[in-house]
């Protein structure tokens, strides 16, 4: 391995919030690595581009076998620091020849667009995986930020913390598509958003 594995944080996915340096970067790439949408919106068409799919062993070999003779660049949503295939990357590949370019999270975007600061916030994510009671438990001006998915969506979360003692009135922004045209934001109660349909994968925020 004589090359860099540079991992790019691509943001929300929108040109508007990718970062000017990790534009540099993906322009410069020979061989470039990402989700379908992300190749579609990103990768010039001189690059060699790899879709993300779900053999990620074989993945693994393909970026191998690249960095003997060019950079590859791993584009991943949101920034890489936080659940991305970076951690799977850093197991596979060693650190030296693995660099990393940061992205706009979707908890930066969630956390501007309903004008709160979130340095004093729980961050954490729903989204394939459990959060632990610890993140969860309740307390009193405790904010708590978490990723969603279709099992673990909004609703059900909102009923395992209003069962772990937050009260219905508590305030929550649930977040979808942020940054795109048809981005959605709601305020509701906990309450009101145990019974809330058509939010699925969100930044969920609330507000005790």
């Amino acid at each position: 391995m004589e090359h860099q594995l540079i991992v790019v944080g691509i943001g929300p996915g929108s040109p508007e919030y990718l970062l000017p340096v990790a534009r540099q970067v993906i322009d410069k790439a020979r061989v470039i690595v990402g989700s379908k949408q992300s190749l579609q919106a990103f990768a010039h068409d001189g690059s060699e581009q790899r879709v993300i799919g779900g053999d990620l062993p074989n993945l693994f070999q393909y970026i191998d076998d690249k960095l003997f003779t060019s950079d590859v660049v791993v584009m991943v949503s949101g920034d890489p620091g936080f659940y991305s295939l970076l951690a799977a990357l850093k197991k596979q590949f060693p650190q030296k020849f693995i660099k990393v370019i940061p992205g706009i999270s979707s908890f930066q975007l969630a956390f501007a667009a309903i004008g709160e600061y979130w340095q004093d916030a729980v961050v954490t994510s729903m989204h394939g995986r459990m959060a632990s009671d610890q993140d969860l438990a309740y307390k009193s001006g405790k904010k708590l930020a978490t990723l969603t998915d279709s099992q673990n969506n909004p609703p059900h979360i909102a009923r395992q913390l209003l069962s772990l003692g937050w009260p219905g009135e508590t305030k929550v922004w649930l977040c979808a598509n942020l940054a795109r045209p048809d981005e959605k934001i709601r305020l509701l109660t906990l309450g009101e958003t145990a019974d809330i349909a058509g939010f699925s994968y969100c930044v969920m925020v609330v507000i005790g």
